[in-house]
């Protein structure tokens, strides 16, 4: 019987070039001793993404009916294996060290979260060629947090216990169910900021990132505002956090370990 120390959880609707691209970058990578729950959320068949990585444990759960990306997370969560969750999104993507980097940080924490290099990718055929990628990398400042969250979740690493502290991630308010765990988190366990950008986040031209559907934002931003007291917030994403004044003044310097080309191997090639 297999007894993974990660449960990795990938939450997916209609993207199977990235799907393909984010397997491929788990072939990959250091550290294996894992599982891959992939969460369907009422999309097309992905049956032949994963059977073209046979070497993963992948458990894929089908789901009838579109709940959004959070109600998916939280059937993966709740189907998680391992001593340890790390979080992707089905068009980012681990480098080969990140795992192998992350887990050593996790043992005087109970979540770690990585720099990550934003890409602007092209989908070419069956794969995405990245066109260009900016360092976002930012201090770990509580209070700051509070305004501006610089927490990207995918490829964050956590102990699965946490869930039975703070529950599961809140699907009221959507679009920032990861601030709100972070924050819920921060409350009373210990995070850890790691200076390595070893995560690949898409937020491109071309592709259909929920951060940049700011209209349809607001609601949830006020719902996680009321809920934290937060007083009255712009809503922001990651590439206009950029330009934000009060976020310039937290730039951090990180190791960054991508030369901006090379991409997993996807298999949607052969």
């Amino acid at each position: 019987m297999f007894n993974p120390k990660v449960s990795v959880i990938i939450t997916t609707y209609n993207r199977h070039v990235a799907l393909a691209e984010l397997l491929a970058a788990l072939v990959e990578q250091t550290f294996q001793n894992f599982e891959v729950i992939i969460i369907n959320d009422a999309g097309e068949s992905i049956d032949q993404v994963v059977d073209l990585y046979p070497e993963l444990h992948i458990q894929v759960i089908h789901l009838p009916v579109n709940h959004y990306h959070v109600f998916a997370r939280n059937q993966g969560v709740q189907a998680a294996k391992g001593e340890f969750i790390m979080l992707m999104d089905d068009d980012d993507l681990p480098l080969s060290m990140h795992l192998e980097t992350m887990l050593p940080e996790i043992e005087e924490a109970d979540l770690v979260y990585s720099d990550v290099e934003i890409v602007n990718y092209r989908e070419v055929g069956k794969r995405r060629i990245p066109l260009n990628h900016q360092l976002f990398a930012y201090d770990f400042d509580l209070a700051a947090m509070r305004t501006f969250s610089t927490y990207v979740p995918s490829g964050s690493l956590y102990r699965k216990s946490l869930h039975n502290d703070i529950g599961l991630f809140d699907e009221e308010v959507r679009n920032y169910w990861d601030w709100d765990f972070f924050l819920r988190t921060a409350e009373k366990h210990r995070i850890k900021r790691v200076a390595v950008a070893s995560v690949l986040y898409e937020f491109s031209e071309f592709g259909q990132n929920q951060s940049k559907k700011l209209d349809s934002m607001r609601s949830y931003l006020d719902r996680l505002s009321e809920k934290h007291h937060l007083g009255t917030l712009p809503t922001k994403n990651f590439f206009l956090l950029l330009d934000e004044p009060q976020v310039k003044k937290r730039q951090a310097v990180s190791q960054r370990v991508w030369d901006g080309k090379t991409m997993p191997k996807s298999r949607l090639n052969i």
